[in-house]
């Protein structure tokens, strides 16, 4: 079952405007080697979204990290990770700029 384009498109744009940038029409799909693939149009970072009505790492994990940290007054951060693959960070959009307030320098 496919989504209205006004939802994947809408939530494509809610990723770009806090960074600055614009929702790139046609992303992926305009198969022209000097465009970039990204779902923006910022020059620094390649923004993906992808939006779905069923996903663990949103449904489960981070709802039930998001109800803790409620409970504790605190930002909910979900770290995931593989064997040997990289930390990946799960947390609402609307918090980065709280959360990498909090960032230290090793």
């Amino acid at each position: 079952m496919s989504k209205p384009t006004a939802t994947w498109k809408g939530k494509e744009r809610d990723l770009n405007k806090p960074f600055g940038s614009l929702r790139n029409r046609l992303s992926g799909s305009s198969g022209r080697a000097d465009q970039t693939r990204s779902d923006g149009t910022h020059p620094r970072l390649f923004l993906e979204c992808k939006h779905t009505q069923h996903s663990t790492a949103l449904n489960t994990l981070y709802r039930k990290t998001a109800a803790m940290a409620k409970v504790e007054g605190k930002i909910p951060v979900l770290g995931m990770t593989a064997d040997r693959g990289p930390m990946l960070v799960v947390m609402k959009l609307s918090d980065l700029r709280r959360v990498a307030a909090e960032l230290i320098d090793d």
